[in-house]
């Protein structure tokens, strides 16, 4: 289990993700409106080991799951 406090680039990188402010914030702003019946996971923009990491991140409760909630918020 990480001891540090983890931010939403952290996120970033873990999903393979450029992690600068911008490319958050663009990646957010090309993906928003993703409809409340879709889980974020099943989201068409992942890919498959990008899913598998969020779905297990949720499944076992992990220390991602606070920042994967807020990245859905954002992309709602």
């Amino acid at each position: 289990m990480l001891t540090e406090n983890l931010e939403m680039k952290d996120l970033f990188l873990q999903l393979g993700l450029a992690n600068d402010d911008e490319s958050i914030e663009t990646f957010i702003s090309e993906h928003k409106g993703l409809e409340k019946s879709v889980k974020l996971e099943e989201a068409p923009f992942w890919t498959e080991s990008q899913a598998t990491f969020i779905r297990q991140s949720f499944f076992e409760d992990a220390e991602w799951t606070e920042l994967i909630d807020q990245l859905d918020n954002r992309l709602r």
